[in-house]
Protein backbone atom coordinates (compact mmCIF):
# COMPACT_ATOMS: atom_id res chain seq x y z
CA UNK A 1 0.00 0.00 0.00
CA UNK A 2 1.58 3.46 -0.90
CA UNK A 3 2.82 5.49 1.57
CA UNK A 4 0.84 8.62 2.39
CA UNK A 5 2.27 11.47 2.30
CA UNK A 6 2.53 14.09 5.74
CA UNK A 7 -0.08 16.04 6.96
CA UNK A 8 0.63 19.79 6.09
CA UNK A 9 2.04 22.15 8.52
CA UNK A 10 0.14 24.44 10.12
CA UNK A 11 1.14 28.09 9.21
CA UNK A 12 -1.04 30.34 11.23
CA UNK A 13 0.56 32.10 13.29
CA UNK A 14 -0.61 32.79 16.85
CA UNK A 15 -3.13 34.99 17.76
CA UNK A 16 -0.87 37.15 19.77
CA UNK A 17 1.18 37.68 16.37
CA UNK A 18 -1.98 37.97 14.08
CA UNK A 19 -2.69 40.75 16.34
CA UNK A 20 1.09 42.74 15.92
CA UNK A 21 0.81 42.09 12.18
CA UNK A 22 -1.21 45.09 11.17
CA UNK A 23 0.39 47.14 13.84
CA UNK A 24 4.09 46.61 12.46
CA UNK A 25 2.54 47.17 9.48
CA UNK A 26 0.93 50.40 9.61
CA UNK A 27 3.82 51.34 11.84
CA UNK A 28 6.31 50.91 9.03
CA UNK A 29 3.72 52.76 6.37
CA UNK A 30 3.81 55.37 9.12
CA UNK A 31 7.82 55.50 8.89
CA UNK A 32 7.97 55.15 5.23
CA UNK A 33 5.44 58.28 4.80
CA UNK A 34 6.96 60.72 7.44
CA UNK A 35 10.49 59.83 5.72
CA UNK A 36 8.78 61.04 2.02
CA UNK A 37 7.52 63.55 3.54
CA UNK A 38 10.67 64.88 5.20
CA UNK A 39 12.88 64.55 2.30
CA UNK A 40 9.96 66.40 0.12
CA UNK A 41 10.31 69.21 2.70
CA UNK A 42 13.88 69.46 2.79
CA UNK A 43 13.95 69.48 -1.32
CA UNK A 44 11.27 71.76 -1.42
CA UNK A 45 13.64 74.08 0.76
CA UNK A 46 16.67 73.72 -0.87
CA UNK A 47 15.29 74.22 -4.54
CA UNK A 48 13.42 77.24 -3.20
CA UNK A 49 16.08 79.01 -1.42
CA UNK A 50 18.74 77.90 -2.98
CA UNK A 51 20.98 77.82 0.31
CA UNK A 52 24.56 77.73 -1.05
CA UNK A 53 23.69 80.80 -2.04
CA UNK A 54 22.33 82.78 0.65
CA UNK A 55 24.20 81.36 3.60
CA UNK A 56 26.39 84.41 3.63
CA UNK A 57 23.18 86.44 3.75
CA UNK A 58 22.32 84.50 7.18
CA UNK A 59 26.14 85.17 8.23
CA UNK A 60 25.51 89.03 7.63
CA UNK A 61 22.33 88.87 9.68
CA UNK A 62 24.09 87.70 12.64
CA UNK A 63 26.71 90.01 12.52
CA UNK A 64 24.70 93.50 12.11
CA UNK A 65 22.21 91.88 15.14
CA UNK A 66 23.97 93.82 17.74
CA UNK A 67 22.21 97.04 15.63
CA UNK A 68 18.81 95.95 15.78
CA UNK A 69 17.63 97.76 18.74
CA UNK A 70 15.56 101.24 18.92
CA UNK A 71 13.61 102.21 16.19
CA UNK A 72 14.29 98.91 14.51
CA UNK A 73 14.11 96.85 17.08
CA UNK A 74 11.25 94.92 15.73
CA UNK A 75 13.25 93.24 12.68
CA UNK A 76 13.38 89.59 13.39
CA UNK A 77 16.85 88.59 11.59
CA UNK A 78 17.62 85.56 8.79
CA UNK A 79 18.51 82.38 10.69
CA UNK A 80 18.14 80.22 7.68
CA UNK A 81 19.35 80.42 4.14
CA UNK A 82 16.07 81.93 1.97
CA UNK A 83 16.29 82.97 -1.74
CA UNK A 84 13.18 85.42 -1.54
CA UNK A 85 10.56 84.81 -4.66
CA UNK A 86 11.23 86.80 -7.75
CA UNK A 87 8.64 88.98 -6.95
CA UNK A 88 7.13 90.61 -10.27
CA UNK A 89 5.59 94.15 -10.55
CA UNK A 90 5.48 97.10 -12.98
CA UNK A 91 7.18 100.29 -12.50
CA UNK A 92 5.58 104.07 -12.95
CA UNK A 93 5.24 103.72 -16.74
CA UNK A 94 3.55 100.25 -16.41
CA UNK A 95 6.71 98.30 -17.64
CA UNK A 96 7.19 94.88 -15.81
CA UNK A 97 10.21 94.89 -13.03
CA UNK A 98 11.44 91.48 -11.76
CA UNK A 99 13.06 91.48 -8.05
CA UNK A 100 15.53 89.75 -9.84
CA UNK A 101 16.37 93.17 -11.81
CA UNK A 102 18.30 94.97 -8.65
CA UNK A 103 20.59 92.04 -8.54
CA UNK A 104 23.71 93.36 -7.15
CA UNK A 105 22.73 95.51 -5.40
CA UNK A 106 20.75 95.67 -1.58
CA UNK A 107 17.07 96.12 -1.32
CA UNK A 108 14.81 97.30 1.13
CA UNK A 109 11.77 95.66 -0.14
CA UNK A 110 8.33 97.44 1.05
CA UNK A 111 4.52 96.73 0.60
CA UNK A 112 2.22 99.36 0.85
CA UNK A 113 -1.44 100.45 0.64
CA UNK A 114 -3.49 103.37 0.89
CA UNK A 115 -6.06 101.75 2.79
CA UNK A 116 -3.36 100.68 5.56
CA UNK A 117 -2.72 103.50 7.48
CA UNK A 118 0.66 102.48 9.32
CA UNK A 119 1.47 102.16 5.48
CA UNK A 120 0.73 105.73 5.02
CA UNK A 121 2.47 106.90 7.65
CA UNK A 122 5.76 105.03 7.29
CA UNK A 123 6.33 106.44 3.69
CA UNK A 124 7.70 109.81 4.67
CA UNK A 125 10.57 107.60 6.35
CA UNK A 126 10.67 105.70 3.28
CA UNK A 127 11.17 108.42 1.24
CA UNK A 128 13.60 109.94 3.33
CA UNK A 129 15.58 106.63 3.61
CA UNK A 130 16.06 106.20 0.00
CA UNK A 131 17.35 110.28 -0.40
CA UNK A 132 20.13 109.49 2.44
CA UNK A 133 21.25 106.34 1.21
CA UNK A 134 19.71 105.45 -2.40
CA UNK A 135 22.12 104.74 -5.43
CA UNK A 136 24.59 102.34 -6.87
CA UNK A 137 24.34 99.99 -3.84
CA UNK A 138 20.74 100.71 -2.20
CA UNK A 139 17.55 101.48 -3.39
CA UNK A 140 14.05 101.30 -1.09
CA UNK A 141 11.62 99.58 -3.79
CA UNK A 142 8.07 100.11 -2.28
CA UNK A 143 5.55 98.20 -3.62
CA UNK A 144 2.14 99.48 -3.74
CA UNK A 145 -0.81 96.69 -3.96
CA UNK A 146 -3.97 98.52 -4.32
CA UNK A 147 -6.48 97.00 -6.31
CA UNK A 148 -8.59 100.01 -7.56
CA UNK A 149 -7.99 103.29 -8.60
CA UNK A 150 -4.31 103.20 -9.74
CA UNK A 151 -4.10 107.18 -9.45
CA UNK A 152 -5.09 106.69 -6.00
CA UNK A 153 -1.57 105.84 -4.99
CA UNK A 154 0.14 107.89 -7.30
CA UNK A 155 -1.76 110.93 -6.07
CA UNK A 156 -0.80 109.97 -2.20
CA UNK A 157 2.98 110.38 -3.21
CA UNK A 158 2.36 113.35 -5.13
CA UNK A 159 0.48 115.24 -2.54
CA UNK A 160 3.24 114.20 0.39
CA UNK A 161 5.90 115.47 -2.18
CA UNK A 162 7.66 112.03 -1.53
CA UNK A 163 9.42 112.13 -4.95
CA UNK A 164 12.94 110.09 -3.91
CA UNK A 165 10.82 107.11 -4.34
CA UNK A 166 10.39 105.36 -7.10
CA UNK A 167 6.66 104.18 -8.01
CA UNK A 168 5.72 100.52 -8.04
CA UNK A 169 2.37 98.50 -8.05
CA UNK A 170 1.42 95.01 -8.05
CA UNK A 171 -2.59 95.59 -8.73
CA UNK A 172 -3.44 92.35 -8.19
CA UNK A 173 -1.60 92.17 -4.71
CA UNK A 174 0.46 88.69 -6.36
CA UNK A 175 3.78 90.02 -4.56
CA UNK A 176 1.94 89.66 -1.12
CA UNK A 177 0.69 86.42 -1.57
CA UNK A 178 4.57 85.47 -2.92
CA UNK A 179 5.91 86.44 0.46
CA UNK A 180 3.51 85.37 2.76
CA UNK A 181 4.00 82.11 1.09
CA UNK A 182 7.60 81.83 2.50
CA UNK A 183 6.11 82.61 5.38
CA UNK A 184 7.49 87.13 5.19
CA UNK A 185 4.25 88.63 4.76
CA UNK A 186 1.73 88.45 7.77
CA UNK A 187 0.65 92.17 7.00
CA UNK A 188 0.55 95.05 6.37
CA UNK A 189 3.35 96.96 5.89
CA UNK A 190 5.76 94.47 5.46
CA UNK A 191 9.38 95.13 4.74
CA UNK A 192 12.07 92.30 3.75
CA UNK A 193 15.56 93.76 3.47
CA UNK A 194 17.32 91.71 0.64
CA UNK A 195 21.14 91.52 -0.12
CA UNK A 196 23.03 91.97 -3.51
CA UNK A 197 22.04 88.03 -4.65
CA UNK A 198 18.24 88.27 -3.97
CA UNK A 199 18.65 86.68 -0.13
CA UNK A 200 16.69 87.52 3.22
CA UNK A 201 18.61 89.20 5.78
CA UNK A 202 15.98 90.71 7.87
CA UNK A 203 12.11 91.34 7.85
CA UNK A 204 10.14 93.53 9.37
CA UNK A 205 6.20 93.28 9.82
CA UNK A 206 4.64 96.26 10.76
CA UNK A 207 6.30 99.99 10.13
CA UNK A 208 9.52 101.35 11.14
CA UNK A 209 11.15 104.70 11.35
CA UNK A 210 13.21 103.66 8.77
CA UNK A 211 15.05 107.69 8.27
CA UNK A 212 16.01 107.02 11.84
CA UNK A 213 19.98 106.40 12.73
CA UNK A 214 19.26 103.21 14.15
CA UNK A 215 17.96 102.37 10.63
CA UNK A 216 20.46 104.22 8.99
CA UNK A 217 23.15 102.64 10.91
CA UNK A 218 22.04 98.75 10.32
CA UNK A 219 21.61 99.23 6.54
CA UNK A 220 25.32 101.02 6.45
CA UNK A 221 26.43 97.94 7.62
CA UNK A 222 24.68 95.10 5.74
CA UNK A 223 26.28 97.48 3.05
CA UNK A 224 29.71 97.24 3.58
CA UNK A 225 31.54 94.53 1.52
Amino acid sequence: MPELPPPPRDVTPPRAATRRMPLAIGAALIGVAIGSAVLYATGGLNRRTGDAACRPAVELARKIAPLVHGEVAALTMATAPLRLPDLAFDDAGGQPKKLSDWRGRMVLVNLWATWCVPCRKEMPALDELQAKLGGADFEVVAINIDTRDPEKPKNFLKDGNLTRLGYFSDPKAKVFQDLKAVGRALGMPTSVLVDRQGCEIATLAGPAEWASDDAVKLIKAAMKP
